[in-house]
């Protein structure tokens, strides 16, 4: 925990330093610049919405999913167009966290060998393309919509999945490298300093496949395949500045 906070106290004072430095070049009271760069740190929220889970063709139920807060940092570009529109695109870094959880209930009792738990941690790298449109466009106040697709890298070397309360032994879960979701959000700024909220939803699968070690796991359950597909929705919110 120490190596993580002390990345985002970095990352924390970076941007206070940016937003000084930022004071030099205010954006134009009546027309913006082209092209605005800027910084930002925040917290996200991780849930994952299970699509499928099965074990040995048997679907598991009353599945939950437990929000784990994260945290990420972002370099950003806007590009201003005409009458309060804009495009931006950014690169984050992300740091996510979740789990999901299935009691051992009585039509488990042949499928769990106790209440499941997954715990899952992943590391990726987000690029967006928003689309936005600011209908608060008087300085030093802002406020603007945006929308857009947005592609996610995973980085397999940093990320896990940690299984406990299942019958199979040693179990690992990959996940796909890339995946796709749709973000929304709202933006608003104070002179160079804005806030961002937004939500991320998952269009696609993002576990590739899950094996044991069929070895160590009793029988009949080391013939069981564990199948799952899931999609992660995010809720985030940051702060930065804009220059």
């Amino acid at each position: 925990m120490k190596k993580p906070a002390l990345i985002l106290s970095a990352v924390l004072l970076f941007a206070a330093a940016g937003s000084t430095q930022a004071q030099g070049f205010r954006r134009n009271a009546v027309k913006d610049p082209k092209a605005n760069m800027g910084v930002k740190v925040g917290f996200n929220s991780t849930m994952f919405f299970i699509d499928h889970f099965a074990m040995g063709g048997n679907e598991l139920s009353h599945i939950q999913n437990n929000y784990k807060v994260g945290y990420f940092g972002a370099f950003f570009c806007r590009f201003n167009l005409k009458k309060h529109h804009f495009i931006q695109t950014e690169v984050s870094y992300n740091v996510l966290h979740g789990s999901i959880s299935i009691p051992n209930t009585e039509e488990h009792k042949e499928l769990l060998q106790d209440n499941a738990l997954i715990k899952s941690t992943m590391h990726t790298v987000n690029v967006p393309l928003l689309y936005g449109y600011k209908f608060i466009d008087s300085y030093p106040y802002g406020m603007a919509f945006f929308i857009g697709p947005q592609v996610t890298y995973n980085w397999e070397r940093y990320s896990k999945n940690e299984y406990s309360g299942f019958y199979q032994q040693g179990v690992c879960e990959k996940s796909r490298p890339f995946s796709f979701s749709g973000v929304i959000g709202l933006a608003v700024n104070v002179s160079n300093i804005f806030f961002d909220f937004r939500y991320e939803a998952g269009l696609q699968n993002t576990s590739s496949n899950v094996t044991f070690d069929t070895s160590q796991t009793p029988a009949p359950h080391n013939q069981y395949p564990i199948e799952i597909k899931r999609r992660k929705n995010i809720l985030s919110f940051s702060a930065g500045v804009i220059f």
